[in-house]
C-alpha cells in the first residue's frame, strides 16, 4: 500500500514516520506539511519526498497517515477520503462532532477503510486484557485516571502545542480513556456530572448501557511525579486492573497501520474506525456541555 504522511510536527517525527519507513508492506510515498521546510528535513530523513501540494501528494497514494491538530486532521481526512485514501488518524477524531461526522461520512461515502491510533488499543498488554474484561459481564464500576505532566515538565515536546492549551486534558487524554471503557462497559448514555479540578484537570462521571458506572480523572498539568495511567474495573468477577504495557507508541502505531492494511483488504471496519472514533468525540462534547453549564 502507498501511504503518505500529513504532519511533520513531534508526534510525525518520533510515531509516525519511522514506523511508516519502517513497515514491511508500505510504501512511504512522501510527507506534506504546513511548514514545507520541516517537511524537506522529515521527508529527506526517512528517505522519501517532501509535497508542497497536499492534493498532490492524494494522488500518489493508496492511503494517509494524519499527524496533524484535531481541527486541520478533520478537514484534511475529508479531503483525502473524497480522493479515496484509506485513512489512519490520530485522536482526537476532531474538535466539534459537525466535524467529526464529516469524517466518518466522508469515510462511509467513499467505502474507504479508517484506523483512529488509540495508543493503547494497539498495544499487545492492554489488548488481550481489554478483550478479557469485554467478554466478562456484571461490572459495576470502572475508574480511569490519566494524569500527564505536559504542561508541568520542563521537556515535553507537546508543551507548546496550541490546540492541547485551548482543548485541555479532556480533549487529548479523554480519547484514550474512553478507549479502554467503551469496549468492556459499553456505550455512554450520560454524563450525570463533571468538574474542573487543578488546571486544565477534569473529573466525570459516565453512566452506560450495561448499567455500570465509571468516573474519569484526566490532566495535563499534574506533578511529574504523580504522571502515570490507571484503570480499574470492578464487579461480579472481581477486580481488575489494566497492566502496563512494555511497548511503545512506534510499535503500537506499526499496529494501526497492520489494522488498516486488513481493513482495506477485507471490507471488515475495524473496532477503532471514523465511526468509534466520532462517538468519542460525542462523548467528550457531552462532557464538556456540563463542564461550561453556568453555576447556579
Amino acid at each position: 500500500m502507498r501511504i503518505g504522511l500529513l504532519g511533520t510536527g513531534p508526534w510525525a517525527q518520533m510515531v509516525h514516520a519511522p514506523a511508516l519507513s519502517g513497515h514491511d508492506e508500505l510504501d512511504f510515498v512522501g510527507v506534506w506539511g504546513r511548514r514545507p521546510a520541516a517537511a524537506k528535513e522529515l521527508a529527506e530523513r526517512h528517505g522519501t519526498r517532501a509535497y508542497d501540494d497536499v492534493d498532490a501528494l492524494l494522488d500518489e497514494v493508496d492511503a494517509v497517515a494524519v499527524a496533524l491538530p484535531p481541527a486541520v486532521q478533520a478537514d484534511l481526512a475529508v479531503r483525502a477520503a473524497r480522493a479515496e485514501c484509506h485513512l489512519l488518524l490520530d485522536k482526537p477524531l476532531a474538535p466539534t462532532v459537525a466535524e467529526g461526522r464529516a469524517v466518518a461520512e466522508a469515510a462511509r461515502r467513499s467505502g474507504v477503510a479508517s484506523v483512529v491510533f488509540f495508543t493503547t488499543r494497539f498495544q499487545s498488554e492492554p489488548e488481550a486484557w481489554i478483550a478479557e474484561q469485554a467478554a466478562s459481564d456484571g461490572w459495576f464500576v470502572g475508574r480511569a485516571q490519566w494524569l500527564g505532566a505536559v504542561f508541568s515538565s520542563d521537556d515535553s515536546p507537546f508543551a507548546a502545542s496550541p490546540w492541547r492549551r485551548e482543548k485541555g486534558a479532556l480533549w487529548d487524554v479523554g480519547p484514550h480513556a474512553l478507549s479502554v471503557l467503551l469496549p468492556v462497559l459499553g456505550d455512554v448514555t450520560g454524563v450525570p456530572a463533571a468538574a474542573h479540578g487543578p488546571q486544565d484537570t477534569v473529573h466525570a462521571v459516565l453512566d452506560h448501557v450495561t448499567g455500570a458506572s465509571s468516573t474519569l480523572t484526566l490532566s495535563l498539568t499534574a506533578p511529574p511525579a504523580a504522571a502515570g495511567t490507571a484503570v480499574e474495573l470492578r464487579g461480579a468477577s472481581g477486580v481488575t486492573a489494566l497492566p502496563e504495557s512494555t511497548e511503545g507508541a512506534l510499535p503500537a502505531f506499526s499496529r494501526a497501520a497492520d489494522a488498516l492494511l486488513t481493513a482495506a483488504r477485507t471490507g471488515r471496519p475495524h473496532a477503532c474506525d471514523a465511526g468509534f472514533g466520532l462517538r468519542v468525540t460525542e462523548i467528550l462534547a457531552s462532557v464538556q456541555d456540563v463542564l461550561d453549564r453556568p453555576v447556579d
